[in-house]
């Protein structure tokens, strides 16, 4: 899929909470679910003075996600990433036909600049 709808929110937003932010920075994260698009691929953002940068973003049931997808997720395995979404958004039930806007980023070296 190359046709991604109008942003519903920025990219500064992508990765927020901080148990999240460590692991993304620790290389354990590598993936983000939203229920809108945060971010194009090849756009980028930083966390405490890194940067990474968004590879891919695609469209998927949250009933196709695995312990793998968990685990890029920064999580265990799937119940725990489930029992957290569910914990944080109140009255949600986990449906596993709900669409999520994938988002998924690595981190990016950055080459030194020439000394002069």
């Amino acid at each position: 899929m190359t046709d991604y709808p109008e942003k519903t929110c920025t990219i500064d937003r992508l990765v927020r909470q901080a148990r999240l932010v460590k692991a993304t920075l620790a290389g354990e994260k590598t993936e983000q679910r939203r229920d809108g698009v945060y971010a194009y691929p090849g756009e980028t953002f930083d966390l405490e003075g890194r940067t990474f940068e968004v590879t891919s973003v695609t469209h998927d049931r949250l009933g196709d996600m695995t312990d793998t997808e968990a685990r890029a997720e920064g999580f265990g395995d799937l119940d725990s990433y489930r029992s957290l979404i569910i914990r944080m958004h109140r009255g949600m039930e986990w449906d596993p036909d709900h669409l999520v806007w994938v988002h998924r980023f690595r981190a990016v070296e950055k080459v030194p600049e020439p000394s002069k």
